[in-house]
């Protein structure tokens, strides 16, 4: 754990390099003036307001590389490119590190963990000795799917609409220890909060030990009542992991707020944090019960940063993280969060009544923000895919996976409406085609 005086001594070297907690930001030098000016435009009005102000977005277009590319990705439920700005803090720190690996990274760039986590925890809502910072959602999800001291016969929860790797992990635990995994199976969209608490209620019996909640549903958009899914299960006794790789730096809440036990998620998204920085929350009262996914010396202590654990790492990642929170703070979340349904509806709602045209989302607020899935009668998800892509360059994911079959589309806040438009164009020839 770094001492304070450590803490000041990373703080004031960093601070020679630009560091992103220091005045001399790479944020603050590029943007600080810039941006102050263009949020003069928007802080009188609503987040909703805000959404449709084009003069506000195109400042933050233009802090994207990605906005000038010539393929058009719209898969950044995936994987979201960084500002320019977090680019470059990983350029620094890199080139810090190489000016001799064993000093700047285990003596300088380590010590930074401790304000990264600081800055994270301001953003999650909760105490930082409740967050653990690793490399992506699935290290954090099953930190905690493996770390549960789960015995033969204890249940768990979870749908056919989980994400992969964590459906794996749970049926690794059914098949080695004779944890008995039970999955839901949903048909999404629902707009009905009541009936899927009432599923994850029906499901839970006395061996119940812990519910698997996606807080967004990763292939089309779905969101979860996951406060109301938690305020049920702790009535019951039982406890709750959270998926929120596609909800964290998006959806306007804390952590703490939501009443579940664990959480675990990706800051690549839409944080917009370099490629493979992730986040582990744990109530500080569990902590102690989980084992580590990687040996700990401690392995039973109630210190957050026995996961963290994971040998030589990039800190240069690790520390570009505090560039990515800076240029999310300076829009704000709930402010980014009605941009980005914004985004969503813009073409959705162009798109959903042209013939043969399916939409596998809500375009209610409550059910989902900026996935959609969509699909066109007469074509196989993949022959879409390829279509938007092969003729128009146009990036996006195709999903088939249980009962979920579309294309999933994504924007992010330096998508324009130009962008979206273009969309819309090739999703209505791709269907005209097929007519």
């Amino acid at each position: 754990m770094s001492t304070p005086t450590n803490r000041r001594s990373f703080l004031g070297k960093l601070a020679l390099a630009g560091g992103a907690f220091s005045a001399n930001s790479l944020f603050a030098q590029a943007h600080a003036a810039d941006w102050a000016e263009a949020s003069a435009r928007v802080d009188q009005l609503t987040p909703q307001q805000a959404a449709t102000d084009e003069d506000y977005w195109h400042r933050i277009q233009q802090a994207y590389p990605a906005s000038s590319s010539n393929i058009l990705i719209l898969n950044n439920g995936g994987v979201s490119p960084a500002p320019l700005i977090v680019q470059h803090a990983l350029e620094r720190y890199n080139a810090l590190i190489n000016q001799g690996p064993s000093y700047y990274m285990w003596r300088i760039l380590d010590q930074g963990r401790e304000a990264v986590r600081d800055k994270l925890a301001l953003l999650a809502g909760t105490p930082a000795d409740e967050i653990a910072i690793n490399r992506n959602a699935t290290e954090a999800l099953l930190t905690v799917i493996y770390g549960l001291p789960l015995q033969r016969g204890d249940e768990v929860v979870g749908t056919l609409q989980d994400y992969p790797n964590v459906v794996q992990a749970w049926r690794q635990r059914a098949s080695r220890e004779g944890v008995v995994y039970k999955q839901l199976n949903f048909n999404f969209p629902i707009e009905d909060d009541d009936a899927i608490v009432r599923a994850y209620e029906k499901a839970i019996t006395p061996r119940t030990k812990i519910l698997h909640v996606t807080h967004v549903i990763n292939w089309m958009g779905q969101i979860l009542p996951v406060q109301k899914i938690c305020r049920m299960a702790k009535q019951r006794g039982v406890e709750v992991l959270v998926d929120g790789a596609h909800s964290f730096g998006l959806l306007d809440f804390n952590i703490a707020d939501l009443g579940c036990d664990y959480f675990g998620t990706s800051l690549h998204k839409f944080l917009s944090a370099p490629v493979g920085t992730g986040m582990l929350w744990i109530k500080q009262e569990k902590i102690a019960g989980i084992w580590p996914l990687l040996c700990n010396p401690s392995p039973n202590s109630a210190d957050i940063r026995k996961f963290e654990t994971l040998g030589t790492r990039s800190f240069a990642i690790e520390q570009g993280i505090g560039e990515a929170l800076n240029f999310h703070n300076a829009i704000g979340t709930k402010r980014k969060e009605e941009r980005i349904r914004y985004l969503k509806n813009y073409w959705a709602e162009r798109v959903v009544n042209i013939p043969r045209v399916r939409l596998h989302t809500s375009l209610k607020a409550p059910y989902s923000c900026g996935i959609c899935g969509v699909s066109v009668d007469g074509m196989t998800i993949a022959e879409l895919e390829s279509g938007l892509f092969g003729k128009y360059k146009i990036n996006t994911s195709p999903t088939v996976w249980e009962n979920i079959s579309c294309v999933r589309v994504t924007p992010h806040v330096y998508t324009s409406l130009a962008d979206l438009d273009r969309l819309v164009m090739a999703i209505t020839q791709i269907a005209k085609s097929k007519s």
